[in-house]
C-alpha cells in the first residue's frame, strides 16, 4: 500500500523501527508517503527528502497546507485573540492550511495563528544562513529538526528548504549532494558549507561558522579557525570538504 498523508502533531519523531531510536523529526503539515502499517505504526517516507522511518498512525491526517511558519516559533489560539490561552506551539517550518484572514490572525484548520508568523509555501527565502540564524541558541538535539531542538544537518536542511533548495536529511548525503566543491585555498563566503566526518556547518562570514553542535549544546557562532582546531583535537579529524550552493550570490 502507498498513501499520502500529513503530519497532524506539532512535532513527531521519525523512528528507525516501531518504538525504536529517533533518526529525524517531522513537523506539523509535512507530507509523507505511507508504505505500510503494522500494529498502529505507519512506515513512511518523508516527502522533503525521502527519509524512511516509522511514526504512530495517530500522528497522520489528510488535508492540504498552504503556508509555513517562518518565525522561530508561534502559538495556535482557539480564537483571534493573543490574550486567549493558546492551544499548542509550533516551530519554524511547520505547515498549515490558511482558510481566511482575521485581522492580525490567520484562521487555519488548526486554529488561529499570528499572520506575521506565516509565509505562503510558494514564497522562498533568499538567504539560507539568515534562516538558520533564526535558530541561534536553540538546544542541540541529535536527530532534531525543530526550533525546540536541532542538530547540524537539521540546521542545514532548514535553511535550504526555506530557500527552495532540495536537501537530504543527514550530513553524509548532504556532503555528497549539495553544491559544488571548493578548493582548500578558495576564499569562503556566506552560505558556503564546511563538512567533517559526521558534521556540517554554515559559513556565516569568511571567518565564522554557524552550526548546531554538541560542544556548545546549541546553535552557535564559532570562529572557523577555532572550530577546525577544536574538532581535530577532539579526534574527529579535518575538514573533509568545502561546498558552495548553486545559485547563491
Amino acid at each position: 500500500m502507498t498513501a499520502s498523508r500529513l503530519i497532524a502533531m506539532p512535532l513527531v519523531d521519525l523512528l528507525r523501527c516501531p518504538d525504536g531510536p529517533r533518526d529525524r523529526q517531522l513537523l506539523m503539515g509535512e507530507a509523507v508517503t505511507v508504505t505500510g502499517v503494522t500494529d498502529g505504526w505507519a512506515e513512511v517516507r518523508a516527502a522533503r527528502d525521502g527519509y524512511p522511518g516509522f511514526v504512530p498512525m495517530a500522528a497522520l491526517t489528510e488535508g492540504i497546507v498552504t503556508h509555513r511558519v517562518s518565525a522561530r516559533a508561534t502559538h495556535v489560539y482557539p480564537k483571534p485573540d493573543f490574550k486567549a490561552r493558546e492551544l499548542f506551539s509550533l516551530g519554524h517550518g511547520a505547515c498549515l492550511e490558511v482558510l481566511s484572514d482575521e485581522g492580525r490572525f490567520a484562521e487555519t484548520s488548526q486554529g488561529y495563528v499570528p499572520r506575521a508568523h506565516l509565509t505562503a509555501l510558494a514564497v522562498h527565502a533568499a538567504d539560507p544562513v539568515a534562516v538558520a540564524e533564526i535558530y541561534l541558541g536553540t538546544p542541540y538535539l541529535w536527530g532534531g529538526n525543530s526550533s525546540f531542538g536541532i542538530d547540524c544537518s537539521g540546521l542545514v536542511q532548514a535553511g535550504c528548504l526555506a530557500c527552495g533548495i532540495a536537501c537530504p536529511g543527514d550530513s553524509g548525503p548532504q556532503e555528497q549532494g549539495l553544491g559544488e566543491h571548493l578548493s582548500d585555498t578558495a576564499p569562503l563566503r556566506r552560505g558556503d558549507l564546511l563538512f567533517w566526518r559526521g558534521h556540517v556547518a554554515w559559513v556565516s562570514d569568511p571567518g565564522t561558522l554557524l552550526h548546531a553542535n554538541a560542544h556548545h549544546m546549541a546553535v552557535a557562532h564559532e570562529p572557523i579557525a577555532d572550530a577546525i582546531a577544536r574538532i581535530a583535537a577532539q579526534g574527529d579529524g579535518a575538514v573533509t570538504s568545502r561546498k558552495r550552493l548553486k545559485g547563491l550570490s
